[in-house]
């Protein structure tokens, strides 16, 4: 299906939005389980954009720009993602792993963007030492600016110019080439949920994980709201049981420093 000149550009304004909000992390509606429907509602095709949300905001699960490190970015992975689905007509899988290098792509312009910021030092230096907070409130609204539209531009030119050569790129391709990307984007929720588990997971969160595994693997259901019930009550049983632990502590006297007593 085509992308209509009034589509990319209702499609841009909004990544231009919500790129504001990627760069001041407030209301985090940059990432793909809400970006993915929204990209889809607007192509008239929601319940891609759900699907698609979903299983790109796996895939970036573990992946955070932490410190000084420049991660790919989800945000323009999650746009292209559904619009490889609507324009080439494959399925999700298929589409994340196709539209993966437009995340380098943007990671690649954002370090780009962020190394032309440092002539902003001077002047920032200057207004800090003066005491001079409209300075700077100018300093950071020029460079949020700056960034939402090169991000908008990109996106319009991802979506709607490139969207012709990009489905012509695609149906070019033979099919053992297409079922290999279905493989390698079904791969990469699991990828993404593995790098996150890498840091986070405990022993004794264990027993959740395959009693989660076991349900969803051998247990016949339609969706995954079972299972996301089943670990809303685990969660809620882990909690209840550290603070009965704490107050058990709290009550005998013997509270440590990690009971924060």
């Amino acid at each position: 299906m085509e992308i209509t000149l009034l589509q990319g550009i209702i499609i841009s304004i909004v990544v231009m939005i919500i790129a504001i909000d990627r760069h001041l992390e407030a209301l985090f509606i940059f990432r793909p389980i809400i970006v993915c429907p929204i990209v889809g509602a607007i192509l008239g095709d929601l319940n891609t954009g759900l699907i698609a949300g979903g299983m790109v905001e796996l895939a970036f699960t573990g992946i955070a720009p932490i410190g000084g490190a420049s991660v790919p970015e989800a945000l323009l992975t999650s746009v292209m993602t559904v619009v490889f689905a609507h324009i080439t007509g494959n399925n999700v899988a298929t589409s994340l792993a196709l539209a993966y290098p437009f995340g380098v792509l943007l990671q690649f312009v954002s370090t780009v963007i962020n190394t032309a910021f440092t002539a902003f030092n001077g002047p920032a230096d200057r207004y800090a030492k003066d005491g001079n907070v409209k300075g700077l409130l100018k300093l950071c609204f020029y460079g949020i600016v700056i960034y939402s539209i090169i991000v908008g531009v990109l996106t319009f030119l991802s979506v709607y110019a490139a969207q012709e050569p990009l489905r012509v790129l695609v149906e070019a391709m033979p099919e053992w080439l297409i079922n290999g990307f279905q493989v390698a984007g079904g791969l990469l929720p699991a990828v993404g949920f593995a790098m996150l588990l890498r840091v986070t997971l405990k022993a004794k969160y264990v027993p959740y994980l395959l009693a989660g595994f076991l349900f969803a693997t051998f247990i016949q259901i339609d969706n995954v709201l079972p299972v996301a019930i089943m670990g809303l009550a685990f969660a809620l049983m882990e909690y209840y049981r550290s603070g009965d632990k704490e107050i058990a502590l709290a009550s005998s006297g013997n509270g440590g420093e990690e009971s924060g007593i």
